[in-house]
C-alpha cells in the first residue's frame, strides 16, 4: 500500500538521489533513516535506566561485562 506525504520538493529530491544510488525505493532511505533513529532513543532509555539503578547493580554489571569480555578473548 503507498500513502503519499508532503515534503519540499529539495527532500524529495535528496530521498530519491539516495534511492537511486543504493538501488532501493525511496522508502529505503527513509527506513534507514527511522530505523537508525529509533535504535539511538532506545539505547538512550537503556543509558538513562542503566545511570538509575542503584550503584551495587552498575558495579555487578560491570564485573559480568569485564569476565564475558575475557572469556571471549581467550576463547
Amino acid at each position: 500500500m503507498a500513502t503519499m506525504i508532503k515534503v519540499s520538493a529539495e527532500l524529495r529530491d535528496r530521498v530519491n538521489r539516495q534511492a537511486r544510488e543504493r538501488g532501493v525505493s525511496a522508502a529505503g532511505p527513509i527506513e534507514g533513516l527511522l530505523d537508525g533513529y529509533e535504535r539511538r532513543e532506545r539505547m538512550e532509555a537503556f543509558g538513562r535506566a542503566f545511570r538509575a539503578a542503584p550503584a551495587d547493580y552498575r558495579d555487578e554489571f560491570r564485573e559480568w561485562d569485564v569476565t564475558l569480555n575475557d572469556a571471549r578473548d581467550a576463547g
